[in-house]
């Protein structure tokens, strides 16, 4: 109601209607990229300067993982992803690419922390497979762990894609939901401090959804350091294009700093609240949950109410929740979680 003009559907905005409603640049309105870049490097804590004309757009993050893919892997390829990871990978990267992916497996014993032995093991694992390995794929922060990678953690990654010679593609769609420390660090500004990095091999994807609470707006961004990866999105992206109106709405949002900075503070304020709320419930009735200090979610170790330590008994236990407490919690095995018990 502030912003009038930000909507070709009031009176304020209604003489932008023709220029909005014709057709536009396949590449994005300027102002969108430009607002989308300038609050990506806001939610990295200004450590990084997003290029806007590195910003491809996409129908929500669905689409710029696709996307991505298309533009790194033929069919038959693999990509390696830690686990747990989000279900979601299993359709967006392989449905239609017609790639394999290959867990790494994280354990619990290490609080699921990504490590160079567990990455190797997959590796050497989809070689002997006769998978040709074309990358890694992370989640950061995590869905489902709801934890932000450490610098240590991310060099090590970085690290081994240079050596293997492999993509590095990270999915930072929760990058705002973080309410608690240590902050979110971009792959972005980790690359920024490695002398020995192939940027060729660093890809981002996001999104708004998550992060500003607009799922159905369909807000997704494919953000890459190799030009080539850049030329081929582009192309691609005219099958998954974001409204021109939503385009214009956004750019308007994105560029109110005093909106932007209310929004973020607000969203961290309530998901600690709510974060806080949750676990400190669970912890009443005898059940911990992992240290988390991002996303919508967190992760609970329910593996002392198993009847039998199994995935059998995982999903067992999830029925009788669903069932008779009428909530829906999701199994760790539907995360290719290593361990039963774990539920999201």
């Amino acid at each position: 109601m502030e912003n009038p003009d930000a909507s070709i559907c009031t009176a304020g905005g209604v003489d932008k209607f023709k220029d909005v409603a014709i057709f536009q640049d396949y590449h994005g309105l300027k102002e969108f990229r430009e607002a989308i870049a300038k609050f990506m490097g806001r939610v990295g804590g200004n450590k990084v300067t997003f290029d806007a004309s590195r910003i491809v757009m996409s129908s929500g993050a669905t689409g710029a993982n696709e996307t991505i893919m298309f533009c790194l892997v033929n069919p038959g390829d693999a990509f390696l992803v830690p686990s747990p990871y989000y279900p979601g990978f299993a359709r967006d990267l392989r449905w239609r690419t017609g790639l394999e992916i290959v867990p790494v497996d994280c354990k619990s014993s290490n609080n699921f922390r990504i490590t160079r032995a567990a990455m190797e093991d997959a590796y050497e694992k989809a070689q002997k497979w006769n998978l040709n390995v074309k990358g890694i794929i992370i989640a950061n922060p995590s869905n489902p762990l709801g934890t932000t990678l450490d610098i240590e953690t991310m060099r090590s990654l970085v690290a081994f894609v240079n050596e293997k010679n492999i993509h590095l593609v990270c999915d930072e769609i929760y990058a705002a939901t973080v309410f608690d420390s240590p902050r979110f660090v971009s792959v972005a500004e980790v690359i920024q401090d490695m002398d020995c990095c192939n940027r060729d091999l660093i890809h981002i994807v996001y999104s708004l959804s998550k992060d500003m609470g607009i799922p159905g707006f369909r807000v997704g961004i494919v953000y890459s350091f190799n030009d080539d990866v850049m030329l081929c999105a582009r192309k691609m992206s005219s099958f998954g294009l974001v409204s021109s109106q939503t385009q214009y709405l956004l750019a308007s949002m994105l560029s109110d700093d005093g909106f932007v900075g209310n929004f973020l503070r607000e969203s961290s304020k309530r998901l600690a609240k709510r974060h806080y709320v949750f676990t400190k419930g669970l912890e009443q009735v005898g059940i911990s949950c992992l240290t988390s200090n991002a996303g919508l979610f967190f992760w609970m170790d329910m593996r002392l109410l198993l009847k039998e330590q199994s995935f059998e008994g995982e999903i067992e236990l999830w029925r009788v929740i669903l069932n008779e407490v009428k909530l829906n919690v999701s199994p760790g095995s539907s995360f290719q979680c290593s361990e039963p018990g774990w539920f999201r």
